[in-house]
């Protein structure tokens, strides 16, 4: 939900400020100046359109005079690229610095880094790679190889350079290595660096905001808040402040309230208009993913993300799976999802093989030292061991974090499972009547599990109402076959003969009817031992009645032995 982007299909047409978002460059505060009359006061304000409007009107003068000169002109039509980086169009700047160098005798070294820079931003990292032996040597240089190792993943390369960078006092190179710390998800790592260089950079106000995308991606709304406040104070139409402020609004409040925050900015063509149409489906629960999310994947990583956890909401485990499988994680949350999206596969298909994907994935995140204290890592340890089917394990880590999902149905849910399948049936129980999505109670599994647990905490009938209120189809039928099961093993012979009667008569096999003629034993045993289970509330007439309803030879003897010995059940 925070400002990333990937390939740029959509950059052309964005107002972007370059440099921030991957950490090449730095922002510096704005200046309050009189009306501009030069290039330079344009730069200084940042006012990048304003430059390139004044450079293309100085063009159109120079063009007018003879002999103009031609390095001149090459000078102005490299700061008209300039201008188009800076304001995001990345292709056309490109496209302009390739101009510039076809036209020059004497290729220069910063052509070709400028070059880099602007493939780098377009997602082409093998081709700014391949400039970069020609490219000139500086500061600019190292960072962007610096970012390139990363992207192409040559560590050895990366850790050199990672190196270099620490050592090094430059502001810059230090909010490099702020920012590979982020994009690496070592967020407290990239905190310590951004309060280092705010001590002594306290006009560069914009660091706040990196600050608090930090804090945000650490869980800690409330601090990601309060630094981001100083930032809005001084500059409070900020698109990408506004936006990281309503995503705050959303994890400590909900969609409706973060929705408020940007209300006002999100059709106003700002550069940021794709990640707010992005995150105003988030807030809206999905509505529109269908229509926004696929035009944003090669654009904001996390579309991709959403679009996948979108499907897995809408039971299209597929759709989910065909977004993800080419995704290569490199974050806990990927992770997380990836594994997800294999356990929900694995279980519609049955494949041990998406199981086991699942496994690793959730468990990885679960015992990585990052994340193996946090909530999302605890979950998903609880996770990678409930498909384990280790659910001793699976409550050590679920109460562990208890306090923060008193009210979640699916933790109550799924806790529900484990605490029935360790045989704390009470709690179970408890924890499935507090349940109240409707989704979930509707679910097949959410009504074996209750039954079984209503049986085993000693409410047969509540098991039986469970079963008469589902409709008659195969689901039904393996239901019933749990309660007549579980009412016999616990000595609930009444509701297990009712069970067992209903199943003779869909399937009048020899095993069902030993199961009924066990089961109305058990009831005539309940009778005579005045036993405080197993009894019929009708006494022994009701027996005899389902017996009588069974077409096998037995029934009409044990009838008669009870009508002989009836004295005894009364």
């Amino acid at each position: 939900m925070i400002l990333s982007r990937g390939k740029t299909d959509s950059a052309s047409s964005r107002n972007a400020s370059g440099g921030a978002g991957s950490g090449l460059g730095v922002g510096r505060q704005a200046r309050k100046t009189p009306a501009p009359a030069s290039l330079e006061d344009f730069i200084i304000r940042r006012d990048y359109t304003g430059a390139r409007a004044f450079l293309e009107f100085a063009n159109d003068d120079e063009d007018e005079e003879e002999g103009a000169h031609g390095s001149k002109q090459s000078q102005v039509d490299q700061w008209i690229a300039f201008c188009n980086f800076h304001l995001g169009d990345y292709q056309q700047a490109l496209a302009q610095y390739k101009a510039i160098r076809q036209g020059s005798p004497t290729p220069d070294g910063k052509l070709d880094l400028n070059l880099a820079v602007c493939m780098f931003y377009l997602g082409l990292y093998e081709e700014a790679q391949q400039l970069m032996a020609n490219a000139a040597d500086n500061p600019l240089k190292q960072r962007l190889l610096f970012h390139l190792a990363h992207k192409l993943g040559n560590e050895e390369e990366w850790s050199q350079l990672q190196e270099e960078m620490q050592d090094s006092s430059s502001l810059e190179q230090q909010l490099s290595l702020a920012s590979m710390h982020y994009m690496r998800a070592h967020y407290q790592e990239a905190i310590d660096v951004y309060k280092r260089v705010l001590v002594d950079n306290k006009e560069y106000q914009a660091i706040n905001v990196y600050l608090a995308l930090c804090f945000y991606k650490l869980d800690y709304y409330d601090m990601s808040q309060e630094v981001l406040d100083v930032y809005l104070s001084q500059h409070g139409d900020s698109t990408i402040a506004i936006n990281l402020k309503a995503c705050n609004r959303f994890r400590l409040f909900n969609g409706r309230v973060a929705e408020q925050e940007i209300k006002n900015i999100a059709d106003n063509g700002t550069f940021g208009a794709d990640l707010l149409r992005h995150n105003l489906v988030v807030f809206r629960n999905g509505e529109g993913a269908l229509r926004v999310l696929p035009g944003l994947l090669n654009i904001i990583p996390e579309a991709r993300l959403n679009l996948a956890i979108y499907y897995l909401k809408q039971g299209d485990v597929q759709e989910a799976h065909a977004l993800m499988k080419e995704l290569q994680p490199t974050s806990p949350h990927e992770y997380i999802l990836k594994g997800v999206v294999h356990a929900a596969l694995g279980q519609q298909l049955g494949s041990k093989e998406h199981i086991k994907t699942a496994q690793q994935n959730l468990h990885l995140v679960g015992s990585s030292a990052t994340e193996c204290d946090t909530i999302p890592g605890r979950q998903s340890m609880a996770s990678a061991f409930f498909l384990y089917e280790q659910f001793e394990e699976v409550l050590v880590y679920m109460n562990s974090i208890r306090s923060y999902f008193v009210n979640d149905d699916v933790f109550n849910y799924n806790f529900a499972q484990a605490k029935c399948a360790t045989g704390y049936y009470k709690e179970a129980e408890e924890l499935l009547m507090q349940i109240s999505d409707m989704d979930i109670k509707n679910q097949h599994t959410y009504c074996m599990i209750l039954a079984k647990c209503h049986i085993h905490c000693g409410h047969p009938e509540l098991a039986w109402n469970v079963f008469i209120t589902r409709d008659t189809n195969a689901e039904a039928f393996i239901l019933l076959q749990l309660i007549a099961n579980e009412c016999y093993k616990c000595a609930e012979f009444w509701v297990a003969a009712k069970a067992f009667d209903m199943l003779e008569k869909l399937d009048p096999s020899p095993e069902n009817w030993e199961g009924k003629r066990g089961a109305c034993a058990g009831v005539l045993f309940a009778l005579c031992t005045k036993a405080q289970r197993g009894r019929p509330g009708g006494g022994i007439s009701e027996v005899i009645g389902i017996l009588r309803d069974s077409s096998n030879s037995q029934a009409e003897a044990m009838i008669k032995t009870i009508r002989k010995h009836i004295s005894h059940f009364k």
